[in-house]
């Protein structure tokens, strides 16, 4: 009786099975038979072309898989599939334009599952009306205006860490060390937060973050997707603790300052209906601030000592004179100030080169909500469109011996518009650009003043996803400069 039951059941369901995969295709072939689609395969049914999208970048070279497809195709736009969804690559400074300008008319971001799993929705794009409300009022935190009272702090900091951790030292490895410097930095200018046992379990779960977004979206226990999962929720709750007692801080009086930090002045501040910030939404703003200090800006400033090492000294040395003369133009004692991170032209001018030879981040995702065409080409509704760094930082159209490494390209009025873009552009542009630039250089001035170094490992591998990374944490000699 069980086993003409299980045939009957197997009967009904063969057909229905069939019925599905019908359906799968059918719907397959209508996406795929818009009218003029782009160039372009889809690769391996599901996976696509993820596979050899992850290995190219893993392996150090992420424009290799565009610039193949761009060869092959003899086209800036192309057609392909990575995780699991129907993509579209816009390349080139047209195709970035387009992006960073019709952002909720033609696309808006969107992220694969499992980083959508990781991090709530609210902390990489702005999807309801109070987060809209908070990302437009996030410039007015982390502007100019705002960030450049803290530049002594920075320095502060820095001097602190070099004391600590490089002096003394005959041999350091960078990345881990740089990831603390700041770390610090972001803890101490957005919260105050300086206990170093506090610090200590704030940093632990962003490296798990990292390597659960490299990981399969497989949310078992013990798997790193799932260990990544915890470690973001646990974050978020650390925030909140955080956040309700600066609260209470500021109700008593004297026992916070309404400008003291960053989480201080987005408690205060109403928007234009006179409405506070959610507690929720200030914690996740933070956590993808902390997100960007701890792993974008630790990995310029690693790409930067690995460049210092590696190119000819005359670069070197005009980076360290003009340091050495900011040092030496102020008191003994005196902090770094906003005067001085303007002065120092050509070190940013070199970061600027680093940010486009290995920007941290390789690009980003959209969704598009309408159909519409470029380049000839239809883009349907509802694809999925990604812009990378590579296509125009690495184009010799955009950048003449694009492999060459040259300050120069930053003088004057610099690029074309749409051609550097590691902060991305338009709307969507990193709001923590300027913070970036200041704590890159404050970073840059406390290292070339002390030392000068040489890599342990010449041929060390630098991973490319998802971010810019040392294989080997880039393990260095150092040569204190005689005093």
């Amino acid at each position: 009786m069980e086993q003409l039951y299980n045939v009957s059941v197997l009967f009904l369901l063969v057909p229905l099975m069939l019925f599905s995969v019908f359906i799968l295709l059918y719907s397959h072939r209508s996406k795929m038979s818009s009218p003029n689609l782009p160039p372009g395969r889809m690769g391996y049914p599901v996976i696509g072309d993820s596979l050899e999208f992850i290995s190219s970048a893993r392996k150090g070279h992420p424009e290799k898989f565009i610039y193949d497809r761009i060869t092959m195709y003899s086209s800036n736009v192309f057609k392909t599939s990575l995780f699991g969804h129907y993509m579209v690559m816009l390349c080139g400074a047209t195709g970035n334009k387009l992006l960073f300008s019709s952002e909720n008319k033609l696309v808006t971001p969107w992220w694969p599952d499992n980083v959508n799993k990781i991090f709530p929705v609210t902390l990489l794009t702005s999807t309801n009306e109070e987060a809209k409300k908070l990302k437009h009022m996030l410039p007015q935190f982390i502007n100019v205006q705002s960030l450049r009272r803290y530049i002594p702090i920075m320095d502060s900091i820095a001097q602190n860490h070099f004391a600590s951790h490089w002096e003394n030292n005959t041999q350091v490895t960078v990345f881990p060390l740089v990831k603390r410097y700041t770390f610090l930095v972001a803890c101490r200018l957005f919260m105050n937060v300086e206990d170093p046992k506090l610090l200590e379990e704030l940093a632990k779960p962003f490296d798990i973050l990292a390597s659960g977004i490299l990981s399969l979206p497989i949310d078992l226990p013990g798997t790193a997707f799932n260990r990544a999962i915890k470690a973001s929720k646990y974050i978020r709750e650390e925030l909140m603790k955080i956040i309700k007692q600066r609260k209470l801080d500021l109700a008593d009086g004297g026992k916070a300052s309404p400008m003291e930090d960053i989480l201080s002045r987005m408690l205060i501040t109403t928007d234009e209906n006179g409405e506070y910030i959610t507690e929720h939404n200030i914690a996740v703003k933070i956590q993808g601030l902390l997100i960007g200090s701890h792993d974008t800006i630790s990995s310029v400033c690693t790409s930067i000592v690995k460049y210092l090492a590696e190119l000819p000294q005359n670069i070197y040395q005009n980076v360290y004179l003009e340091q050495i003369a900011i040092a030496k133009s102020k008191p003994p004692g005196e902090l770094l100030n906003w005067n001085d991170i303007e002065k120092m032209k050509y070190s940013w001018n070199v970061a600027c080169e680093v940010l486009r030879l290995v920007p941290p981040v390789q690009g980003a995702f959209r969704e598009t909500i309408n159909d519409f065409v470029f380049n000839g080409f239809s883009i349907p509704k509802g694809w999925k469109v990604y812009w990378s760094t590579s296509s125009t930082h690495k184009n010799p159209e955009c950048f003449q011996e694009p492999e060459k490494f040259d300050p120069s390209r930053f003088e004057g009025n610099g690029p074309a518009p749409y051609t550097f873009v590691p902060f991305g552009g338009g709307p969507r542009m990193c709001p923590g650009k300027e913070y970036a630039r200041m704590e890159i250089l404050v970073f840059m001035h406390n290292l070339v003043k002390r030392f000068k170094w040489e890599k342990v490992i010449p041929d060390e591998t630098f991973l490319h996803f998802p971010l810019v990374a040392p294989a080997k944490g880039l393990p260095v000699r150092l040569y204190p400069h005689q005093t």
